[in-house]
């Protein structure tokens, strides 16, 4: 099995999905936040790119969130803090979402044969079902602005070690595939503090976020899997 780690959301085209299965990887907040929505009750996310796209879908059986610039936006129900969807008010109900990246990166990839969301919250449940699917596999840190995340790809090295240890065999890496499993092996067991190093944290911890960042590179810590099901709509695997 072939796995492929991509740098960001602009290395890739959409039609490089077609026939693999694929995991949109942004730590730092979108991903792990559609996690912890579903955890919550919430009965499905919908990403989508812009702004109006989300306003237009405003009813009593949403819950509309997003962010630009990691700020929330002005009249939306939360931002893109994971913690804002810790509430009774979102279960049921269909969560929208626009985030800089994260959503830009589903989108972007809802060619692939199956697409999940992942995080360090949920690395191990989701390198067992890209195990399962039997497929190549891109696994695409979103980044941060066009660049890479380091927490992304640190990610994408948690869930290639998972899969390795699942399938008892190597699998066939890119460079920045192979790089990262690496650098994940290397600082797991110090992972919050190698993550506060990256750029990305550093900017959320100045704009008040630290406890997002804390949350966020927990292992393991909801094993809810997001896969893209009809109408794009994201709904637990497990």
């Amino acid at each position: 099995m072939r796995v492929d780690v991509i740098s960001n959301v602009d290395d890739i085209r959409s039609e490089d999905f077609i026939q693999k299965s694929a995991a949109v990887i942004d730590v730092l907040r979108a991903t792990s936040t559609m996690i912890t929505a579903l955890a919550q009750g919430a009965c499905g996310l919908l990403p989508v790119e812009t702004v109006p796209q989300a306003q237009s879908k405003r009813s009593e059986h949403t819950f509309v969130g997003g962010e630009r610039y990691y700020k929330k936006i002005p009249g939306f129900q939360a931002g893109n803090s994971p913690h804002d969807y810790m509430t009774d008010e979102i279960a049921g109900k269909l969560v929208v979402l626009t985030t800089s990246n994260g959503t830009r990166g589903l989108l972007k990839s809802q060619r692939a044969a199956k697409l999940l969301a992942a995080s360090f919250m949920n690395g191990t449940a989701v390198a067992s079902a890209l195990a399962s699917f039997e497929r190549d596999v891109i696994l695409l840190c979103a980044g941060c602005r066009n660049e890479f995340s380091l927490e992304d790809g640190l990610c994408a090295g948690m869930i290639i070690d998972a899969m390795e240890s699942m399938l008892d065999q190597p699998l066939r890496l890119n460079d920045l595939g192979f790089a990262m499993k690496l650098a994940y092996r290397q600082c797991r067991g110090n992972l919050y503090k190698t993550v506060m190093e990256g750029a990305s944290a550093k900017q959320l911890v100045k704009l008040g976020y630290a406890h997002d960042v804390e949350y966020c590179t927990g292992i393991d810590t909801v094993p809810v899997v997001p896969i893209a099901k009809q109408d794009f709509i994201l709904v637990p695997l497990y």
